[in-house]
């Protein structure tokens, strides 16, 4: 298991079109992949789960992984972020 922490910093958060960029690419990985924030954990997978975070601008979650890509998957996953969805 790998994680790491990530801060939010685009504009709308991770919301509508940042999100189907964020669940494409952990779509990439064979890894299960979970979003924390704060007490909540949900499939990165999962337009749904995801966007039921209510992540805005500035907000820090936790990106977590398990499996065999499991490191890789969560620093592309952070760097998408840090890129601000390349925005």
């Amino acid at each position: 298991m790998y994680s790491k922490e990530a801060v939010v910093n685009n504009q709308v958060g991770l919301h509508a079109r940042p999100a189907t960029f964020f669940i494409q690419k952990a779509n990439e990985f064979k890894s299960s992949i979970w979003v924390e924030r704060e007490d909540r954990k949900v499939n990165a997978k999962s337009l749904l789960g995801v966007l039921s975070l209510g992540i805005i601008k500035g907000t820090a979650i936790n990106l977590i992984a398990d499996g065999a890509d499991e490191k890789e998957a969560v620093e592309a996953l952070v760097q998408l972020i840090s890129s601000d969805f390349a925005e």
